[in-house]
């Protein structure tokens, strides 16, 4: 069944309301009338069933009948940083990461970052993005929407990266294999950053610096890979290896 976004502080036994695209959805596509069942879900890792109440041209009324948490959500805490890419790839990998079980998009400026768009283009993006994920979440049964961090420096991700238990860096083919470098990780790994690098990859400095600040260096096989199709087999594998894939 078709899930519909709703305000955070949704809670059984309120009422809540669909609003915008989502109501003419209701009302104009799928023809759901009063009394019919409907599931919500609220970005936070709750999902809501319900029953329409009333329809009307702007909004649905849904009185909420049962909450519980969302169970297709990965056990591994999945961060997600990107070198920036082209404008329809950042877009088009949020969706695809999004689906993946990345809880964390953190857009990333390194040496060979080609498109560094200005502050005010950069909050729409982050706008787009946002809106970009919510629409995923319904499509892939997730309940919890991804971080989407404003861009960053590579130096200034690095001073930072303490936070997280396993960091790898993915850079050439000459590297590791991930099932070799995640082979004498503890199993209880949880909160997981993969870093991917542009087009023309991190300079060997970059990758230098990464490994100084505790990162392990990983290569995704002997064939090269655009950066966007690099992005969603590392993220794809270390679900697999780590998370719930």
């Amino acid at each position: 069944m078709r899930r519909f976004f709703i305000d955070t502080s949704a809670a059984a036994g309120a009422t809540c309301s669909v609003d915008g695209p989502d109501a003419n959805h209701i009302k104009n596509v799928l023809r759901m009338k009063p009394g019919d069942a409907i599931w919500l879900f609220n970005g936070t890792g709750m999902e809501f069933k319900g029953v329409i109440r009333t329809i009307d041209s702007g909004a649905v009324a849904v009185e909420i009948t049962d909450a519980f948490p969302c169970a297709t959500e990965s056990p591994t805490r999945l961060s997600l940083a990107q070198a920036f890419l082209k404008d329809k790839k950042m877009d088009t990998l949020v969706r695809q990461v999004t689906e993946l079980g990345v809880t964390r998009w953190i857009p990333v400026f390194t040496q060979r970052t080609i498109p560094r768009p200005d502050p005010r283009r950069v909050a729409s993006r982050m706008e787009r993005w946002q809106a970009i994920a919510a629409e995923s979440l319904k499509q892939c049964g997730r309940g919890r929407l991804p971080e989407i961090e404003p861009p960053v420096l590579f130096e200034d991700l690095l001073s930072r990266s303490d936070d997280w238990s396993l960091k790898i860096i993915f850079a050439d083919a000459k590297a590791p294999g991930l099932n070799d470098v995640l082979l004498f990780q503890e199993a209880a790994v949880r909160r997981v950053l993969v870093m991917i690098g542009p087009e023309g990859g991190f300079t060997p400095d970059e990758i230098d610096s990464a490994i100084k600040k505790g990162f392990v260096a990983a290569g995704l096989g002997p064939r090269i890979l655009k950066a966007d199709t690099a992005t969603v087999a590392a993220c794809a594998v270390v679900q697999h290896l780590l998370g719930d894939m």
